[in-house]
């Protein structure tokens, strides 16, 4: 039998990685449970983005700068580890209604205190030389960073592990354990592990977790892929993508949405988004979505009509039907956490997350109410035919 933790935490992505350490500098005793190996889920496939500047008004956009303190704060000594960028970002609006769109969205950031600075085409050309000549306008995010994934994930899990924690890679978790009502463990392939506190971090497979313990976190799989160019001189020097991406994110619409997000990287590589679909776990590449991003980044950058395309990946991000984060304890299911249904943002609230988290479990008052992203929020569990075999895999 295995040794009761403290928290046993699912899920050894960035959002996983980040609670566990953060718990164990709580004291805490911790055990992550992974069902492959650390970061190969939704950590592996995605550009690393930590942006302040696609988030409207709201409990999200809190969190956001409560993570990026914490990203600046507590995490400052380990940035080189993961690669950490302050490179900033530029919306570009290329339409009259895009312009439009982009002026509500940094008049309402302004007055909450977000930095945030209009720019006019001279300016804009200043930043990105190579942006396309039918920019009507602009605004600039000094705040957007970028970090390596993977990298955060395998440091913060070896952070972790010198505060004590262990990790379990390649273990299923396929139930739970009660006492009653309460959770107090989960069982997997290689055994039981038991802890008063289970975390479920699973990100775009939170929803199969959840149901295992019968309560309802409706979180599920939104594909999206990443194209990477062959390596050039620097080209693209911050984050840029078009003003309606900042629509995409908070769209609801399961079809396919693409809209340019275009970036160089210290290799010199450009990395080419965006793209988003609700198919299920269906792994099979759309090749229109890559057909879509590439139309929309030529038309954000031209000169990339001529650079050659050496490899795409693509991954899952875990979608929530109100675009808001699950974060916290679940009252149906005492004993259970959450923190899934971040889509593309769980990067960047990752580190606000693990803080927050490793408060709260230790028995904590937190820096910042969880009380907008209760799981309960969501109702009682009902059977969900669409949860697939995929998913539980």
């Amino acid at each position: 039998m295995n040794a009761p933790s403290d928290v046993i935490v699912i899920g050894a992505g960035v959002i996983g990685s980040a609670i566990a350490f953060f718990a164990s500098q709580q004291g805490l005793s911790v055990t992550v449970l992974e069902r492959g190996l650390p970061a190969s889920g939704t950590s592996s496939a995605c550009e690393g983005n930590i942006l302040v500047s696609d988030k409207e008004l709201g409990a999200e956009l809190e969190l956001t700068k409560f993570s990026l303190d914490t990203w600046r704060g507590d995490l400052a000594e380990h940035a080189g580890h993961w690669e950490f960028e302050s490179k900033g970002g530029i919306i570009v609006a290329s339409k009259e209604s895009s312009l439009a769109s982009l002026d509500r969205l940094t008049r309402a950031q302004g007055e909450y205190g977000i930095d945030v600075e209009r720019v006019d085409i001279p300016r804009l050309r200043e930043f990105e030389p190579h942006i396309s000549p039918d920019a009507l306008g602009a605004a600039w995010y000094p705040d957007d960073c970028q970090v390596q994934p993977m990298l955060v994930a395998g440091h913060l899990l070896n952070l972790a592990r010198k505060n004590g924690a262990k990790v379990q890679v390649n273990t299923r978790v396929t139930g739970f354990v009660r006492h009653g009502e309460t959770v107090t463990g989960v069982t997997t392939d290689r055994g039981e592990f038991h802890a008063p506190a289970v975390v479920n971090a699973a990100g775009s497979w939170s929803e199969h977790i959840a149901a295992l313990a019968g309560v309802n976190v409706p979180v599920k799989p939104r594909k999206g892929f990443v194209m990477v160019t062959e390596p050039l001189p620097p080209m693209v020097h911050h984050k840029v993508y078009a003003a309606e991406y900042v629509d995409n994110v908070g769209s609801s619409d399961a079809g396919l949405q693409s809209s340019p997000v275009v970036e160089g990287t210290p290799a010199g590589s450009i990395l080419i988004g965006s793209s988003r679909e609700r198919v299920g776990f269906d792994r099979s590449v759309n090749t229109e979505a890559l057909r879509q991003m590439a139309t929309n980044a030529i038309a954000l950058f031209p000169f990339l009509e001529k650079t050659r395309i050496i490899r795409h990946y693509h991954g899952f991000r875990p979608y929530c039907p109100d675009h808001l984060p699950v974060i916290g304890h679940d009252p149906r299911a005492p004993g259970l956490w959450h923190a899934s249904g971040y889509e593309g943002a769980g990067i960047g609230l990752s580190a606000g997350t693990g803080k927050l988290m490793g408060q709260a479990l230790a028995g904590l008052a937190t820096d910042m109410s969880l009380a907008p992203f209760a799981p309960e929020r969501f109702g009682e569990f009902t059977p969900n035919t669409m949860i697939s075999q995929e998913s539980a895999a």
